[in-house]
């Protein structure tokens, strides 16, 4: 079976699900995952490079949605529920093929321009929601899912892993690893303090006095709308001054991913859900990051930094900085750094870890073709690994 087999018309287009509907379920949301919620998502939809044009699975306390005509949706027409029904689960997918480049007929969590991809279920049927979705799936003529980035030991996987229970199926880790986060409920003092050496400390209390010498030191934090329009900007030209805009991956670099960067933000802001910190040295700003927010977690997006000031690590006393402000926030529990298991900046300052991992979710017993999807995955992922190895040794000689 190849891609093409697929019955993408037996799943919604990510635009069709109705946005009241998605909103309400990220209140109850069994795990928070600021990358789904809708005002990011669906930016990321409409422009990021690389990840529009996305798909989803959908799971209702009711009768679902009404389907789709054969001759698929109509433009600019958004679907409406069944009367009485309630959004419970929602995951964005795409083909594997379009995923992974691998031709075998699975479904892929959608990228959400950030390393998490967790699923949406409601905490009140987050069982049902999983075999709904799962059910969603296998209509499409999926023979399994592929849940990139989602964390391993969480409330979503542990709902997704007992309803593959009740079918006699069990998740499938293709592989696994730590990244860093941030109990925000202890004091900050406590968690720097546990975190860092005094010797580090002190060396950083230094950099901070020297930093203060071309003016005084400022931390600031945009939440409001129009905070949020200027700071973007602020965090744009200072993502793009360092290595990621020499190397051609800042975001202002492309139009798509510019222009969902300024909405996503924009949309999240007008619900309470973003924020970006910037820390100034008198006027001039030398570091910045966007950071969601949805529950009972922060979610710490991406940081730019003025590479003039590089030598009094500007990025690090942001995060500290912010380290301070999460833990002085009652309503936040958790900081995920979604960084990268190895980060050299993140990792000594946030020492709690999240288990994170790719799995793939079969929807049949005893599938062959299942057995070659986490083939080709596996064997993807060593080529990839070893091709990052070889692209750093090249780089440190």
């Amino acid at each position: 079976m190849s891609p093409s087999d697929l019955r993408c018309d037996s799943f919604a287009p990510l635009t069709s699900v109705p946005v009241a509907a998605w909103r309400r379920l990220t209140e109850r949301a069994i795990e928070p995952n600021g990358y789904y919620l809708p005002a990011w998502e669906l930016a990321v939809n409409a422009s990021a490079h690389g990840r529009t044009g996305v798909s989803a699975l959908s799971a209702w306390s009711e009768p679902s949605p009404n389907k789709l005509a054969p001759t698929g949706p109509q433009p600019g027409l958004e679907q409406q529920p069944d009367e009485g029904a309630r959004l419970i689960g929602l995951l964005p997918v795409v083909s594997l093929w379009r995923a992974c480049k691998i031709p075998l007929p699975a479904l892929a969590s959608a990228s959400p321009y950030g390393t998490l991809c967790t699923p949406l279920l409601d905490r009140t049927d987050a069982e049902n929601a999983a075999k709904t979705l799962m059910d969603e799936a296998r209509r499409a003529g999926a023979h399994a899912l592929v849940l990139r980035d989602v964390s391993l030991n969480g409330a979503a996987m542990k709902a997704l892993t007992q309803a593959l229970r009740q079918q006699a199926l069990q998740p499938i880790v293709l592989h696994s690893h730590l990244r860093a986060c941030l109990d925000a409920r202890r004091a900050a003092d406590d968690v720097l303090r546990d975190a860092l050496s005094a010797k580090k400390l002190k060396e950083l209390r230094r950099q901070r006095n020297r930093l203060a010498e071309h003016g005084a030191v400022r931390f600031s934090i945009a939440r409001k709308p129009e905070e949020i329009r200027s700071a973007v900007e602020v965090f744009l030209a200072l993502e793009a001054s360092g290595w990621k805009g020499k190397r051609g991956t800042a975001l202002v670099q492309n139009g798509g991913d510019l222009d969902f960067i300024r909405n996503a933000t924009q949309g999240l802001a007008e619900n309470g859900q973003c924020e970006i910190v910037t820390m100034h040295a008198g006027e001039r700003p030398v570091a910045a990051a966007v950071v969601l927010r949805h529950l009972d977690r922060a979610f710490y997006f991406k940081l730019g930094i003025d590479e003039a000031f590089s030598k009094y690590s500007p990025g690090v006393q942001l995060t500290l900085d912010l380290t301070r402000h999460l833990c002085d926030e009652a309503v936040i529990a958790t900081a995920d750094s979604t960084a990268s298991a190895d980060h050299p900046m993140i990792n000594p300052i946030w020492r709690g870890r999240l288990k994170m991992g790719d799995v793939v979710i079969p929807l049949r017993r005893n599938d062959p073709v299942v057995y070659a999807i986490v083939a080709a995955l596996k064997t993807r992922h060593r080529l990839r690994e070893a091709a990052r190895r070889a692209v750093h040794r090249l780089r440190n000689r």
